[in-house]
Parts: structure tokens; sequence; C-alpha cells
């Protein structure tokens, strides 16, 4: 410690960028600063350090980090306990064998600078670069000029409790095939790219794969947050054989091309295996499986499977269907007002008339639906898929909101990956849940309905189908389809739209599908026609 002008000076060793610096020099004259070896009666440096301090401290900093003294650059921070601790891991967790800091010039108290690392893991490594930043401060106690000690020092995307590290890039790589071993990826499938990346996830530790090498962001429990920073290596994909059929998913994806939204499922009703799903556009929400969408009409085949079930209608018999009908303090109508005079609950069905249905609701408890959709269709239970799925929703509900829910209004919500179920159960008799991968991969338990439909029910529902298919609602995109047939449509009215969503689900032979589109208008024009590809696609 000398003397120089009446200021204290003070002189540092610093390797590798020479000898600093006199404190109390600078543009503000003769000013003082608190000794760690003094009295403690002078006083700490205020206000926002100079030019000098910033550029000084910022290199000492930054030339104690590369030199790999990690102590030594903490104290050159306001949080040496933190800084010291994440300096290390940075070096021992990232993997860091070597690193080079490059000083840009302050900007205020801020000063950028470019890192070029070298990472070294088992017998593989790699040079990382990018820009960061760091800003001086006062220290709070002695007013000497400090690092602001925050994640962002070590890498600009890191967050508070987050880390890097560097290694084994969790499971390995996926490469998907459909049934019959044409491969699936995310560059020929984009509408698929969400559900390979949930397989990768689910499966990929259950495959032949290695995982490649990555340094990634991980948070405070060590668990990746899913950002790489740097690919060391990209790992060897192990093949996960899908339920999925390529020649129904390229039909299937193209049935929804340049309908905002628009989502389909095929699904086959004797195995309960996905052949097909597919969303538009391809980057966004994946409604087809995880949807939450009223179903409109679509409904009626839980709410008439119920109907049939507990006797309150038969096909043949005389069933009312006026232009209104109130219940729970609501009225009720039908699509453009019409009735069916003296008509049966057949001509109910195929005309798709929600008064036919709200009539019954005086007969029923509230949660008879819950119960034909839960126990009858496994709507609403807990569907093991072997990816993240939505598996419907049909909650108890009461007076005007139970009627609603039985026309697919109120409180009910699907997607097509139900309907395509729902469908998929009548086609077969019985409920058999979605899968997309087979159980036996993991030993995943599937859910299974309570019971199935009466055999007089079941019989009478599939002739309910047929005939909307044949002269119903469905009859114009059903057209030319013969068999074991059926189908029906539907239109959701949703706060806020011009336009109702249109819905549609059918099946043919051994093949059910579904398909909404919002916003578009009735079910036969929009959603029917998507469908209908889908099915002419497991025709042949």
């Amino acid at each position: 410690m000398a003397l120089i002008g009446g200021a204290a000076a003070v002189v540092v060793g610093a390797t590798g960028f020479g000898v600093y610096a006199l404190v109390g020099g600078d543009s503000k004259g003769g000013g003082s600063v608190a000794s760690d070896e003094g009295n403690g009666e002078e006083k700490a440096e205020k206000g926002p350090p100079s030019a000098s301090e910033v550029r000084t401290t910022a290199k000492r900093f930054l030339t104690a980090w590369s030199s790999g003294d990690a102590q030594k650059a903490a104290k050159l921070t306001d949080d040496k306990t933190q800084a010291a601790e994440r300096l290390k891991g940075f070096k021992t967790d990232a993997r860091v064998a070597k690193i080079k800091l490059s000083q840009g010039s302050a900007s205020g108290a801020k000063v950028p600078f470019d890192v070029t690392a070298q990472i070294s893991y088992a017998q593989q490594s790699a040079t990382w670069s990018y820009a960061s930043s760091l800003e001086v401060v006062r220290d709070k106690k002695s007013g000497d000029p400090v690092v602001a000690w925050k994640p962002t020092v070590l890498n600009p995307k890191l967050k508070e409790g987050q880390s890097v590290k560097t290694g084994k890039a969790g499971t390995p790589p996926i490469k998907a095939v459909d049934r019959n071993g044409a491969a699936l990826s995310k560059e020929e499938h984009p509408m698929l790219g969400s559900i390979l990346d949930d397989l990768r996830k689910r499966y990929g530790d259950k495959t032949d794969g290695t995982p490649g090498v990555e340094t990634r962001i991980v948070d405070s429990n060590g668990k990746d947050t899913g950002t790489t920073l740097r690919t060391l290596s990209k790992g060897t994909p192990g093949t996960l054989k899908t339920t999925l059929d390529k020649d129904m998913q390229v039909a299937a994806e193209q049935s929804v091309k340049g309908k905002p939204k628009a989502a389909a499922v095929a699904v086959q009703p004797s195995t309960g295996e996905v052949r097909a799903v597919a969303n538009s556009p391809a980057e966004s929400y994946n409604n087809a499986i995880r949807g939450s969408l009223a179903p409109g009409s679509t409904m009626k085949v839980i709410s008439a499977a119920m109907l049939l079930d507990k006797g309150l209608a038969a096909p043949d018999k005389p069933h009312p269907c006026p232009k209104y009908e109130e219940y729970g303090g609501w009225k009720f109508r039908n699509d453009d007002k019409f009735e069916i005079e003296n008509g049966t609950f057949a001509q109910s069905f195929a005309r798709s008339c929600n008064t036919a249905f709200i009539s019954q609701a005086k007969e029923l408890k509230d949660d008879d639906l819950t119960k034909e959709a839960r126990d009858v269709f496994g709507i609403g239970m807990n569907w093991q898929v072997g990816t993240g799925t939505f598996d419907g929703s049909v909650p108890v509900q009461s007076d005007a909101q139970m009627a609603a829910s039985l026309i697919g209004q109120g409180a009910v919500r699907m997607n097509p990956l139900n309907m395509a179920s729902v469908a998929a159960t009548v086609q077969s008799g019985t409920f058999k849940q979605p899968v997309i991968v087979s159980p036996s991969l993991d030993d995943r338990k599937i859910a299974k309905a309570a019971r199935t439909m009466k055999p007089q029910a079941h019989s009478d529902l599939k002739g309910l189908m047929k005939l909307t298919a044949a002269s119903g609602t469905a009859a114009k995109p059903m057209a030319g389809l013969g068999g074991d047939v059926g189908a029906k449509t539907g239109s959701a009215e949703v706060d806020g739209q011009k336009k109702p969503n249109a819905w549609f689900t059918a099946y043919s032979g051994d093949m059910a599908a579904a398909a909404v589109v919002p916003d578009s208008g009735h079910g036969n024009e929009n959603a029917g026609p998507v469908v209908r590809k889908m099915l002419d696609a497991a025709a042949g």
C-alpha cells in the first residue's frame, strides 16, 4: 500500500494482463475506498463503477475464469459462494476442458464477451462457441467494483436454479416404423412430429438404440429441461414399431391439409389399434388425440345406445321429433327448426333430430349418460394408448345441462380419437382401448369397459348408423360404400364462431374413423370427406 497524491494506490499482479491500477483516480478525483486492513473508518465508494473499473474488473474476472481458477473468479463477484459453485460445475459437469474468453467493448456497466469452450466427454470432444455478457456493479459492503453474478454469465440461456451438463442425452433416438415396417419420420410426416417426440421419451430406452451425447440445460434436480446447447453425437436410433399404417397416414394427412385446425384419427375396431393421426397445420396443437371439444350430434351415438339399452327407444317405434322441446328451463330446437310428424326413432336418428333426444331427458337420471359413456364406450377412463391423450369427458349434469349433453353440447368433451373409438365400439360391439404402441412393450394396463350393450341394442344401433349412412345426413360422404357400414354427423355450436365445428364419425368393414373441422359448418359437407378418404385408404 502506497500513498500517492493523498489517495491510496493498490498494486495488483494479474497473470496474463499486466499490473493494475490506481484506486481513487479516474475521473472522480481523489475518492477513497474501504480497506480490508483498515480500521473501518473509510466509507465505501458509492455510485456506478467508472469505465476503467468496469473494464478492469471484467478483465480480471474473465482471466481468472479462463485460467480455471473458479475460486479466484468467484471472489470478484457479488455472490462468491454461488459463483464458485457454478463456475466449478461448469467445468466438471459441463465437461469444459478448456475455455477461451474474448472481452468486447463495454456499454456502460455491461461487458459482452465471446466464449469458445472445448468440451470433452469419454472419447468424444467438440468446440462450443457462443456470446455472453456480464455486468459490473459495486459491492454493497466494500464498494469495490465486482461482477454481478447471474446464471446468464455462464450462458445467456440459463435461468435461476439451472446449470449445464454434458452427458448421454436421455433416451436414445428412435426409428419409428408402421405396422408393416415402413419408416415414419418427422421430415416425411410432420403431422406426427409431437407423437414421435413423445414416443422417443417413453420408449427410446426400450429399443436397441444408443443415446447421443449432448451439452444441455438441467434444472436444480438435474432433470433435462429440453434445451440442448451442443450436440457431440446424435446416437444410434432404435427401431420402434407402431400400429400406424403409412398408407392410411398419408391419406389422413392429405384429407386435412388446408383445413385450419382440422384433425382426424382412424382406429381398427377388431384390435383398437390406431392406424392414422393427422392435424392441420402440422405444427398446430394435437387436437386429434389431445383435443377437448364439444362433439355435437356425433354424441347421439352414445345417447342412442343408452336409450336403446333402457328401452326408451326402438328403431321402428314412434318417437317425437317436434320443432322445439323444453327441459330445465331451456328451449331446444332442431337445425332449421325442422320436425318429423309421426316419425320413428330411426328417422329421428338418421336426420339428427335434437328434440327426439331432449324429449327423453325427463326419463333419465343425471348420471345415466355418464355411466353409458364410461361403462360401454370407455369414455373418461384412463386410456394407456402409448402416447399422451385426452380420453373424453361426460360429466354428471342436471337439468338443461344434462339435456344438452344428450346432443353433444353442454360440458361433454371429445376429440377424433374418442369418436373414432365410439364408432369402432359400435362396429365390433366391444370397447377395445385404442393403442399406438403394443402394450406388450412396456406391460402397461389398458382400460377395459365394464360391460357391453345388450345384443338387441347393439344390433339396433348398427342399423341406425347404417340407415344414416345410406339415406340420412351422412349419405353423401358414404355414397358407394357397401357391406358393414355406419356413420353419424355432427355440428357443434361454439360461442364466438360464425360457423359450428363440423364432426363426422363412421366405420366401414374393420376400420373406423372420425374427424373434426372447426368453424366450418355441417359435418357431412366438411368432416365427412375427410373420414371417407381414410376409409377408402383402408379398403385399398
